[in-house]
């Protein structure tokens, strides 16, 4: 990481930060990768890291999405839950005995002795 020399980015080095970057390789260790900051890794290759992400999200999601749609119900509940914002609600009902109403009684906190 020389200070002061000017980066050229290479074809290789493109190819490289984009891949590392679908793989979810952080930056910090795909520049040390390509022997750059993290700082010059981001304004000559912001690109490529951009479409790393998105091309793994990608195959991930259509994989998920074929699952749900063969059947897969943990993938099927999984993508309801994130794509079509689907949650599990719990509510919880008290009863007194026997499910009639709750009793509240106050004991007397005055004690004779």
């Amino acid at each position: 990481m020389a200070q002061g020399k000017k980066h050229e980015p290479t074809q290789q080095d493109r190819d490289t930060a984009r891949r590392l970057s679908a793989l979810g390789v952080p930056h910090e260790d795909i520049a040390l990768r390509l022997k750059i900051s993290s700082d010059t890794l981001v304004k000559y290759y912001q690109e490529e890291l951009d479409e790393g992400r998105i091309d793994a999200n990608s195959a991930i999601a259509g994989t998920l999405f074929n699952q749900a749609k063969k059947g897969n119900t943990a993938a099927a509940i999984f993508w309801l839950k994130t794509r079509a914002r689907w949650k599990e609600t719990q509510s919880h009902e008290h009863s007194g005995v026997d499910g009639g109403e709750i009793r509240i009684a106050w004991a007397d906190e005055t004690h004779k002795t």
